[in-house]
């Protein structure tokens, strides 16, 4: 992200924001800019006296601004970070008078995870014109593998399109989780490693071939075999594969096809930009439109609208899994 370097870069060249509000629905930046002006801002033997963490349960807003209006000691800046500061959420405003005249030699850091402060809001428009607001928002699915090939690019990696995409659909957009695991695979695998599938399924765990990504592959090419197969493998393996993931994905995977049957222009290219896909996977989303028409996938988004409410247990409590799961199968494929 454009607007995350460009914070970093400011903070390692010193142009300090005397306030910064991190704030927004993805944790993994917010984290990451906090980490860094914690480690950066400040030499270690300044530390001891000029840092301190607060965190929101703990706090009021009158502990925050009382430590941000101490001056430093032996140092030029203290660095105050408040993190988990949404548990404040309903006191949040009484930081606006701070925030209209902060201490120019403060750096205070307010990390508002998993929502954002209200932009009308007088608090959020004082930090605005005094300090630095940047809003993390969460990644969408087809966001995710681009954000993973250009994180491991950094670090001298590359992925395949599938292991990328075994990644983001087996831990969904939640880039803290797919970079712990990402840091694991750097761990055993030396620079230079073209990450594949295989090496996700051996370090990671996640099968290279009973996934709902093959699934989706394997109904939009009418494999029923596989279909059946892997489908199968997910009944056996519930806890691994809840149904509520793989209806909510084929619903997506179906949703796509809908939308490229209503276009005009079909070519690769354009394919790839109105349904937001990797052009790696073009092919198979041609293939599936091919070998099932447009009235054909409108029923099946029907089929699974219900599936979807049934895998969530309703009308369905005494029905398992692994028989739903068939059901819904034959009914798609049928």
């Amino acid at each position: 992200m454009d607007e995350v370097k460009k914070l970093v870069t400011d903070i390692r060249n010193k142009k300090l924001a005397p306030i910064y509000l991190l704030m927004g629905e993805e944790a993994y930046y917010i984290d990451k800019i906090s980490d860094f002006i914690q480690d950066t801002v400040l030499a270690e033997e300044e530390k001891g006296f000029n840092q301190m963490v607060l965190y929101g349960r703990d706090v009021t807003i009158e502990d925050i601004v009382g430590n941000a209006k101490r001056f430093p000691m032996m140092a030029d800046k203290q660095v105050v970070i408040v993190k988990e500061a949404q548990d404040l959420s309903r006191t949040i405003d009484k930081l606006a008078d701070y925030a209209k005249n902060p201490q120019p030699s403060t750096v205070l850091v307010i990390c508002y995870k998993y929502k954002s402060v209200d932009k009308r809001k007088a608090v959020y428009k004082a930090i605005k014109k005094a300090g630095v607001v940047f809003e993390s928002k969460k990644f969408y699915d087809n966001q995710v593998p681009d954000w993973i090939r250009r994180t491991l690019s950094t670090k001298g990696y590359k992925i395949a399109p599938k292991a990328s995409q075994m990644l983001v659909e087996f831990l969904g957009t939640d880039l803290s989780k797919i970079n712990n695991e990402l840091e694991k695979l750097q761990i055993v695998l030396p620079q230079g490693t073209e990450i594949s599938p295989l090496h996700i399924e051996e370090n990671i765990g996640i099968s290279k071939d009973y996934n709902n990504f093959e699934l989706r592959k394997a109904i939009g090419s009418r494999d029923d075999v596989k279909a059946f197969k892997i489908v199968n493998y997910f009944g056996e393996n519930p806890k691994d594969n809840p149904m509520v993931v793989t209806v909510s994905l084929l619903f997506n995977f179906f949703s796509q096809l809908l939308h490229l049957h209503g276009m005009s222009d079909k070519s690769p290219r354009s394919v790839a930009s109105a349904l937001r896909v990797n052009p790696y996977f073009v092919t198979e989303y041609l293939d599936a439109a091919r070998n099932f028409p447009m009235r054909k996938v409108s029923g099946i988004i029907a089929v699974l609208r219900e599936f979807d409410v049934k895998s969530k247990g309703v009308n369905a409590n005494a029905i398992p899994q692994k028989d739903l799961l068939k059901e819904m199968l034959v009914r798609v494929l049928n």
